[in-house]
């Protein structure tokens, strides 16, 4: 044990000293003191690390233990200072750009096998003929099975026009396939969809803030506005975690005056504070305009969402945003590494920064926890509406999601819609529409006894959760041994029915079931139209755009909104 904690407090103090001396080039030192704890801490680093590579038992790994030491010590400062060794250097250009050289497919991880997920449309993986569903044997003869994700995903990319071999095993069919295909350059576009709701209004879905996607939004906007007859737009930026601040700049620049503020930043080095404005022509600053975020919209979403929603351009629907106002830069270091550390926090033009006050202590989807209203500012839009800090940024009309049943995340988790759908789409050589396709009566009557059939599917049922907190309370009270019959017959009576419970949510369970299916025969686009039938945050957005008397009211402050309720705005939401 001792040896445990001795090894674990190695890795601490390496990873502590060795961010000292990446962050020695960010820094001029002028107080002698604390030059001297630096170098001190430095050749204590050196000397224990060559001790212990010298006499500790056991052979050591020099870069595992310096890589971990890193991570322990970045993690204990925030959760976006990262280290981003050479390895992870195709991953990190993914992200900013959103270009790779591949398959173009999503691939995840079923027991000893890696599978094809989800083959994007149009990209080499779908034009081969792969499904998911397909289970990965081999890449160019070398075995995969029992491999890792990331190892398996090694191996499907690779320069673009060259060409692979991938072996599959195909749910139907009794021998393994052999598919040849050749790599390519992908490019995920950042708008995975964007179209007319009803007559009148219509919707840009943003999944992520990479290179051009405000170009991206710019040409959605055009199309929906001069060809298809848009007077009003929802922007959906539900779940996008952020990306480049460059261009949540540009798109909000797209619907706000040139020279209008849209975001700052300040942090410890000064000279690298700076103001964002909106250098060019807007595109449309009067079309009604509509924003949608949940609590998985962080980063330059919530800048996009916030900034709108200070400069009264936008009504901001959903639910209060994840709360992420952190500024990252990326350092260069040595032998091809990076260090993306946080240098600033990001504040929108009411003066308001997006950052939790509290960034360690959060709910358990990692968005903004309870916030204390002593601990709130207030503050004021353009037109003199009251906002306020805390974390994150809260919606003008705030739109209530209920959370899935155990039964229904666990049916997801453990894959049986995935599962049933395979199979389904071996039975079914074409389904009926995105927007018209339905889950019949007797095709869920079906799934239901797929999933009885499939003897390792376990979960608890939310009562179960809260039975087992009640016996712990009880025995530490003294009053389940007194009441142990009355807890024996309560615990029966729980015991799990799936079929009653699949019967209980199958409406929740069905939508799912209609999304899977869909992006079987209509790949992403399919999903996401399917989707949009039964989504009450749009028919929210799309009932207010109808009521522009309301929808002007919100702006000028005229009628109350939850953005301007400090209660509302320091609970949990």
């Amino acid at each position: 044990m001792n040896d445990f904690l001795r090894t674990r407090k190695v890795r601490w103090i390496a990873g502590v000293s060795l961010v000292m001396v990446m962050m020695l080039g960010l820094y001029s030192f002028n107080d002698d003191k604390r030059n001297f704890e630096v170098v001190k801490n430095l050749d204590i680093f050196y000397t224990l690390f060559r001790e212990v590579n010298s006499y500790y038992v056991d052979e050591t790994d020099p870069e595992k233990l310096i890589t971990e030491g890193i991570n322990n010590m970045l993690e204990s400062l925030d959760p976006y200072t990262t280290y981003i060794p050479e390895s992870d250097m195709e991953d990190f250009r993914f992200m900013t750009t959103g270009e790779y050289a591949g398959i173009g497919s999503l691939i995840s991880k079923r027991e000893k096998h890696v599978i094809i997920a989800e083959p994007y449309e149009g990209f080499p993986a779908a034009k081969a003929g792969l499904k998911a569903g397909d289970k990965i044997l081999e890449i160019d003869g070398k075995d995969m099975v029992e491999k890792s994700t990331s190892y398996v995903s090694d191996n499907l990319k690779g320069p673009a026009n060259t060409i692979l071999k991938i072996k599959v095993e195909r749910p139907g069919e009794k021998k393994p396939l052999n598919i040849e295909l050749e790599r390519k350059k992908i490019s995920i576009n950042p708008v995975p969809y964007y179209g007319m709701v009803n007559d009148e209004t219509g919707i840009i879905q943003l999944n992520n803030f990479t290179q051009d996607c405000s170009r991206e939004i710019e040409k959605a906007f055009l199309d929906l506005r001069d060809n298809q007859g848009a007077k009003s737009i929802v922007l959906d930026l539900r779940a996008n975690p952020g990306g480049l601040l460059d261009e949540a700049v540009k798109i909000v620049n797209l619907f706000v005056p040139s020279g209008s503020e849209v975001v700052s930043t300040r942090g410890k080095v000064k000279q690298w504070d700076k103001t964002y404005k909106a250098m060019r022509q807007p595109i449309d600053t009067v079309m009604p305009l509509a924003v949608i975020i949940s609590r998985g919209s962080a980063s330059a979403s919530e800048i996009v969402s916030g900034a709108l929603q200070d400069l009264d351009r936008a009504v901001v629907l959903g639910q209060r945003s994840f709360g992420k106002g952190l500024v990252q830069t990326t350092r260069n270091l040595s032998y091809n590494a990076k260090l993306k550390v946080t240098t600033a926090k990001y504040y929108i033009p009411s003066g308001r920064c997006i950052q939790a006050l509290d960034y360690t202590h959060r709910d358990e989807d990692g968005a903004v926890g309870l916030v204390a209203d002593s601990l709130i500012t207030e503050y004021k839009t353009k037109n003199g509406r009251s906002v306020f800090d805390g974390g994150g940024i809260s919606p003008d009309i705030k739109v209530t999601v209920p959370k899935y049943a155990n039964v229904t995340f666990a049916l997801v988790i453990q894959q049986m819609i995935f599962d049933y759908t395979t199979e389904f789409a071996l039975l079914h050589k074409e389904i009926a529409a995105p927007e018209s396709f339905t889950v019949s009566d007797d095709e869920y009557y079906q799934f239901i006894e797929f999933v009885k059939a499939k003897e390792d599917f376990r979960y608890e049922s939310l009562s179960q959760e809260k039975f087992k907190d009640l016996v712990k309370t009880a025995k530490r009270e003294g009053y389940y041994e007194k009441s142990k019959d009355s807890f024996t017959e309560m615990e029966a009576l729980l015991e799990l029915d799936v079929e009653k419970d699949m019967r209980q949510f199958e409406d929740e369970i069905k939508e799912l079931m209609v999304l899977e299916i869909v992006k079987r025969y209509y790949y992403q686009k399919g999903s996401i139209k399917a989707s949009l039938k039964n989504d009450v945050e749009l028919d929210e957005a799309k009932t207010l755009l109808k009521d522009m008397t309301k929808y002007n009211g919100l702006l000028d402050g005229t009628v109350a909104s939850h953005a301007g309720d400090r209660r509302a705005t320091s609970k949990k939401s």
